[in-house]
């Protein structure tokens, strides 16, 4: 049934998807960014709203002067790279023999693998058996754990079941073709649209994720997120302008990020729909 819509549908909506947009994200930015730039008395007394009270830089001055906290930033970009690039591989790995109608065990794996969504072990087996492993206070840490993300295999595996035509497989295995050379000259190339959007999910995953790390990270190796919970003067005490310009160093790099590859995800989320 095709539904009719009105240039009043059309305002409507807009004005809904602008009022939902500036109260969920853009007041809450703001309001971090003019905190960043105002005192902590200021903060304290809930002076600021969207435009700076009391302005001073010396949050960021004593970001530049303090070295864990740039270490915490290094650690975040090394810590994203690298888990994206490890996170990413497996997932496509594990994605793709799931796709092959040929494979037995198949429906076996996939009803596992959703399982797994629905019942985890929680945060404290995650942190014994990290430690058992002994990866605690190292970056596999937190690359390991996410490397068989259940919803972007399924993602994958779901693109590339109906991207790829059984048949296209098979000639390719008359033909002389190893699995190998399937998956890296037939199969790899179609797929890029989903594999980016799932990257680009992942990476945003790692450097915004708190409470691993925080668990499995010692202070030398802590990421920026969980560097800020460690600004504290003394017992109880926390210096907010401080606090609020660490969050402005953590947040601009990610939206920044999110800007440049949001054509990207946009793309992979609408054929993945479709798709699927």
């Amino acid at each position: 049934m095709n539904i009719t819509r009105t240039k009043g549908d059309k305002v409507f909506d807009t004005i809904i998807i602008i009022i939902v947009s500036v109260i969920l994200f853009l007041f809450p930015l703001l309001n971090v960014l003019a905190s960043s730039f105002s005192s902590a008395d200021a903060i304290v007394a809930g002076k600021v709203g969207i435009f700076p009270q009391q302005f001073t830089l010396n949050g960021y001055k004593q970001i530049l002067q303090n070295q864990s906290i740039w270490k915490g930033f290094w650690n975040s970009i090394k810590y994203t790279f690298i888990g994206t690039i490890i996170q990413v591989t497996c997932q496509m790995l594990c994605a793709y023999p799931l796709s092959r109608k040929d494979f037995k065990g198949r429906k076996f794996l996939n009803l596992f693998l959703v399982l797994t969504m629905f019942i985890s072990g929680g945060m404290i087996p995650t942190y014994l058996l990290i430690t058992q492993l002994h990866l605690y206070n190292t970056m596999w840490a937190i690359i390991l754990p996410g490397c068989i993300s259940v919803f972007n295999i399924i993602v994958i595996r779901t693109y590339m079941e109906s991207s790829i035509p059984k048949e296209l497989q098979e000639a390719a295995m008359i033909d002389g073709c190893s699995i190998m050379q399937i998956y890296f000259k037939i199969v790899f190339p179609v797929i890029r649209p989903i594999i980016m959007t799932v990257a680009i999910l992942n990476a945003m995953w790692i450097w915004n994720d708190y409470l691993l790390p925080y668990l499995v990270i010692g202070s030398e190796y802590k990421t920026i997120s969980v560097a800020i919970q460690y600004l504290r003067g003394g017992y109880g005490s926390i210096d907010l302008g401080l606090m609020m310009s660490m969050l402005v160093l953590a947040i601009i790099p990610i939206v920044i990020f999110y800007m440049i590859c949001q054509k990207w995800i946009i793309q992979g989320v609408i054929a993945g729909a479709v798709k699927g």
